[in-house]
């Protein structure tokens, strides 16, 4: 497949109550062992990509690794690969979409995009992070790519309390039905777990709704009853990996 059918393969993957599962990867290695295991796209988890290459998570991996990255990931798979782009390294909408259009050059057919103020604090306005979507739509469009923009909110992920979480529900649809005005093809709701709140942003966010996986998380058959179609992983995989080879290593050295 060319890079627009990936493109169209990975939209139509997305179905609300039949969630596509995407355990995220960080590097070639990664993405060659779940292609292997089934999956049918690939997904970084822009943690796991930053913990990969030692760096912090929040951008502090350089532009140029990330993208050296993404063209390893795109070159190891023949499946669909959507990379987590966080704020896309900027904040103006034409320098979003000059990056993204980056993106894209490496042969990914979509990212994540989220909505906090990367570096600072709190989210951006609604008006401001709509035509930064917007702007990412028009470079895609432009291209006649249809690029898979999913736009995160970090409403729930900013706020550790879970009990106050269904306060937030009416601002998340807020978001969310203007991200899709925008041109967003997905909402991401990382750290809501309740699936009574989820199912809320389903019925009223017109996008595919992407759920993160975490302890204490429903299960997928759980998700999709509530109208999900998406699951990520997130930073957990990376975690596990990195967890059991410290175990490995631990055993090794505690021998000698």
């Amino acid at each position: 497949m060319n890079q627009k059918q990936k493109a169209e393969a990975f939209f139509a993957l997305h179905r609300k109550g039949d969630p596509v599962i995407l355990y995220n990867v960080w590097d070639a290695g990664s993405a060659k062992a779940v292609t292997g295991a089934g999956a049918k796209a690939i997904a970084s988890g822009s943690w796991s990509v930053a913990a990969a290459g030692g760096y912090a998570d929040g951008q502090a991996i350089p532009l140029p690794a990330l993208l050296d990255v993404a063209r390893a990931i795109v070159a190891a798979t023949e499946l669909p690969v959507s990379i987590d782009f966080e704020g896309a390294y900027a904040v103006d909408p034409d320098a979003v979409a000059l990056n993204v259009a980056q993106v894209a050059d490496t042969g990914a057919i979509g990212i994540n995009f989220e909505d906090q103020v990367v570096g600072g604090t709190g989210l951006h306005p609604i008006e401001l992070q709509a035509r930064r979507i917007r702007a990412i739509r028009q470079m895609a469009d432009k291209r006649d790519l249809p690029f898979f923009i999913n736009a995160r909110t970090d409403l729930f992920l900013k706020e550790g309390d879970a009990a106050k979480h269904g306060g937030l529900v009416p601002a998340a649809i807020e978001r969310g039905l203007a991200y899709a005005e925008a041109g967003a093809n997905g909402f991401f709701v990382p750290w809501l777990a309740d699936p009574e709140l989820i199912g809320r942003i389903c019925e009223a966010v017109p996008l595919p709704v992407n759920v993160m996986m975490k302890p204490g998380a429903p299960d997928a058959k759980t998700l999709a009853k509530a109208g999900v179609a998406r699951i990520s992983y997130g930073p957990g995989p990376y975690r596990a990996m990195i967890d059991w080879l410290g175990k490995q290593a631990a055993a090794v050295y505690g021998a000698a």
